[in-house]
């Protein structure tokens, strides 16, 4: 997924304040799964997938106006959690910003951990 970096995603310095990478990231697994049909919103069937860890190395900054990609992966599956690899870059010089991992967990709406539904199943695995 690419996205541009605005002036409101940026510090004093024009550079991206660091928790609006983990914003990034979210709109990259969100565009994950719409490309495999899947909308990240499960909660009218009774799911929700709360991140329960997120590991993030910061690299390098990315500044007001840089196009940036989002690259997302899957690395592992589990009966009730996912682990997402996730990096973002800037394709103009190739640079990788970030590098990390976001793990997820499938929950019922009173928080219950569940067993991953078969409609995400099918839709992690078609990567």
């Amino acid at each position: 997924m690419e996205l541009r970096v605005y002036y409101e995603d940026t510090d004093a310095g024009g550079v991206v304040y660091h928790a609006n990478y983990i914003k990034y990231m979210a709109r990259g697994r969100t565009e994950f799964l719409r490309e495999r049909g899947l909308s990240q919103d499960l909660k009218a069937r009774g799911y929700i997938f709360p991140v329960v860890r997120l590991e993030i190395d910061y690299l390098s900054p990315a500044f007001h106006d840089d196009l940036l990609r989002v690259d997302t992966v899957v690395e592992e599956i589990g009966q009730t959690s996912v682990i997402f690899r996730q990096q973002i870059m800037r394709p103009a010089d190739g640079k990788l910003l970030t590098d990390g991992k976001v793990t997820i967990v499938c929950a019922g709406l009173t928080g219950r951990l569940g067993s991953l539904p078969p409609e995400l199943l099918r839709a992690l695995q078609t990567t």
